[in-house]
């Protein structure tokens, strides 16, 4: 038994949609006690720190439905079934941004809401970036505007909270610690 692992007794599932699922389990806790847990499942979900050649960090802004505001952020999406997250760094990078890339670095992963979501997140960087010869196509249901900023600038929409997501801010504080 793992520490402090819960036993999942049921699971009801409760909505299956095109992003996310949910599901409430009921569950044994530690003490023996029963709980319920109400969970998001999630593909995955991969994201991507663009650096041109001028030493600016890419990124997206984008309406948050969730929130009822703009945020701005690095590049991201979900993972497709079957897919590996090097491939929806490229794709994204590509769908949002009008850049392609031949070479990526693993950052890092984790999760985004441990305490209801499954979601794993993986981050990757490029300085290697080239336009795209040929605009791909996004998402329909999804309106982007590019923004390119210098660390500092980035710095500056965090106070601003006009950069207010976890992944965006982990990658200005990786890019701050590697002394960009």
């Amino acid at each position: 038994m793992r520490k402090f692992e819960e036993k999942t007794i049921h699971t009801e599932k409760i909505y299956r949609g095109k992003v996310v699922n949910l599901q409430v389990d009921d569950v044994t806790l530690p003490n023996g006690k029963t709980s319920k847990r109400e969970i998001i499942k999630h593909p995955g979900a991969v994201a991507i720190i663009p650096i041109t050649k001028d030493n600016k960090i890419v990124f997206v802004e984008q309406y948050r439905k969730p929130l009822e505001k703009s945020l701005v952020e690095i590049p991201a999406g979900k993972l497709e079934p079957g897919e590996k997250p090097e491939i929806t760094a490229i794709r994204e990078l590509e769908e949002e941004t009008g850049y392609t890339t031949s070479e990526l670095k693993f950052v890092a992963s984790f999760y985004t809401s441990p305490g209801f979501a499954d979601e794993l997140m993986y981050i990757y960087e490029s300085d290697k970036l080239e336009v795209l010869k040929e605009k791909v196509d996004g998402d329909d249901d999804e309106f982007v505007e590019l923004l390119e900023l210098t660390l500092e600038e980035a710095e500056q929409y965090v106070m601003e909270k006009r950069i207010h997501d976890a992944k965006t801010n982990y990658a200005i504080l990786y890019l701050r610690s590697k002394g960009m």
